[in-house]
């Protein structure tokens, strides 16, 4: 029976870790760039932008197709290195525990 404690208090332990390190996921920033630094996105740990940089001179009205594609490479960039910031903290956390291949923790 002590066997089946030990396990709940682990569970319960790796539980409270979960939740810390979602908190700290979605604390995060990443800043992706595109066009040389000429486009700038700021996600949150959460996905979302929340700062949108473009050099005044990538502004002009002829090259709208360019801006947006940068636009959308800044925001890929930044969500890329969201998602490595990520795997690194869950690694971090699963560290030791015999875990099998491909297993994703709820909530992650």
């Amino acid at each position: 029976m002590t066997n089946f404690a030990d396990m709940m208090k682990q569970a319960a332990g790796l539980q409270a870790k979960m939740q810390d390190m979602q908190q700290k996921i979605a604390g995060m920033e990443a800043e992706g760039v595109a066009g040389g630094g000429m486009v700038k996105v700021t996600l949150n740990g959460k996905g979302f932008a929340s700062k949108v940089e473009i050099e005044k001179e990538m502004i002009n009205p002829e090259e709208g197709d360019v801006l947006e594609d940068l636009i959308c490479a800044a925001i890929n960039d930044a969500k890329a290195k969201l998602e490595a910031q990520s795997a690194d903290e869950m690694k971090a956390l699963t560290e030791g525990m015999p875990l099998p291949p491909g297993f994703k923790l709820p909530g992650i």
